[in-house]
């Protein structure tokens, strides 16, 4: 009895949604297939196949975009499920990532794919699937995708040296010399000479952030604790070479001239680039298996019907 009252509340669910995508005049769309009632439309596996071919220069068979959009389409109503659907400030966080990797904001990413005929909303739709699925796999395995000490440190003996075997734990205040927006080339440099000025006398934070303070248009930020593992290797390198008490070289901002302070420096042996890196590739390859095992039980049990 609740198999065939389950079979008819999808088949209602189904003739539901193919009325409302018929009268979406988003296409000539046509139903591809149905996913426990969801529809994916010949449009949807267009414009899916359109911005793969653009990111990897390859050209995916029909069955294997479908498949794909079948497994979103099943993620995104397994974590609905369990009320964990993709925050939208999260999926534009991630898109603005991606944008930025492209060496673009948003809006030009957004002009740029528009320009090769693919829409935002084919990336949307797959940023909220992987958002939701990790957020879903982490509530729910989290003992399986958790990972002891002693097999980070056995990942990392088995690579023998590779990575940075120490890190430093600093506490940095930036200070900022401001420069308003559209000022010219010469306000940047006069600032830059102020801040190198101040970078040839600061001898300690104590002292130095109460003469900084002191100058006009100066900010000065509130203390801020980073891990050398957190950060990139440039950065790294940066603060690594610039002694307790001290100033690093300014570097022009989208607010001026910034310099930071260096008013702490302690070393850390335990939460490094090595056991960062030998952790991070432990949890992926513990979260690709039960990802495949989930999803692949989740699509034993779904109703998929391909047109």
């Amino acid at each position: 009895m609740r198999n065939r009252i389950g079979a008819r509340f999808w088949l209602v669910s189904a003739m539901i949604a193919a009325s409302l995508v018929a009268s979406c005049p988003a296409a000539a769309q046509q139903v591809a297939a149905f996913v426990n009632g969801s529809p994916i439309t010949t449009y949807d596996i267009e414009q899916r196949s359109k911005f793969i071919q653009l990111s990897t220069h390859k050209t995916p068979s029909r069955q294997e975009v479908l498949d794909g959009l079948i497994d979103e389409t099943i993620k995104i109503q397994e974590a609905k499920r369990y009320n964990m659907d993709a925050p939208a400030a999260d999926i534009d966080r991630a898109l603005a990532a991606m944008s930025s990797r492209a060496g673009l904001s948003t809006e030009q990413f957004k002009q740029a794919l528009a320009g090769r005929g693919v829409g935002i909303d084919t990336i949307k739709s797959r940023l909220r699937a992987d958002i939701a699925w990790n957020q879903l796999l982490r509530g729910r395995f989290p003992a399986t995708l958790a990972i002891a000490e002693k097999e980070i440190r056995d990942a990392i003996e088995q690579k023998g040296g590779e990575g940075d075997a120490l890190a430093y734990d600093y506490r940095l205040r930036q200070i900022l010399f401001i420069v308003p927006k559209g000022s010219p080339q010469s306000a940047i440099d006069a600032r830059m000479r102020e801040a190198e000025a101040l970078r040839g006398r600061f001898e300690n934070c104590e002292a130095g952030v109460a003469f900084a303070r002191s100058l006009r248009d100066v900010a000065v930020r509130d203390p801020v604790r980073r891990s050398s593992a957190d950060l990139p290797e440039n950065l790294r390198q940066v603060l690594n070479n610039t002694p307790v008490g001290k100033l690093t070289k300014p570097e022009v901002s989208a607010q001026g001239v910034a310099v930071f302070a260096v008013c702490d420096k302690r070393e850390n042996k335990t939460d490094t680039q090595r056991t960062r890196s030998a952790q991070q590739e432990l949890f992926n390859a513990r979260f690709e298996v039960q990802s495949k095992r989930y999803l692949s039980e989740l699509r034993r049990s779904a109703m998929i019907e391909k047109k």
